[in-house]
């Protein structure tokens, strides 16, 4: 017959693990950074400055991408970004931007192609 003080021991040792399980800290899907905030005051508050934080928060969250448990830039980040050098007036980085996108995220292809097209027919090459 076992010890009657052995079950409550085993008891609380078995809880005891597996409320440690529960408790490990997991990364983030994404790394965002104060990326929500810089978006939200842009909206808010257009201009020179917001533009730039968002900028700021975006160029961020890529170089600390690999930080994430998914090891790659959130979806829409290059394509935003993308659309703040196209509106900066610099398209030659806004392609190389969209073409990151689809090529991380390749259902955005249709769109980032027809993003690309837009610069083109800006730019004054037709493809």
């Amino acid at each position: 017959m076992q010890n009657n003080k052995t079950i409550p021991l085993l008891v609380i040792t078995t809880i005891a693990l597996l409320m440690s399980a529960c408790s490990t800290k997991q990364e983030p899907l994404y790394i965002y950074g104060d990326y929500s905030q810089s978006y939200y005051d842009s909206k808010k508050n257009l201009g020179v400055n917001t533009a730039l934080e968002l900028q700021k928060s975006i160029e961020y969250a890529i170089e600390n991408a690999s930080e994430s448990r998914s090891g790659r830039v959130a979806p829409g980040m290059y394509a935003n970004l993308g659309y703040i050098y196209l509106k900066g007036g610099k398209a030659a980085q806004a392609i190389e931007s969209f073409n990151k996108e689809k090529s991380i995220y390749p259902e955005s292809a249709h769109f980032m192609n027809r993003m690309i097209k837009k610069i083109d027919l800006m730019e004054g090459k037709n493809k």
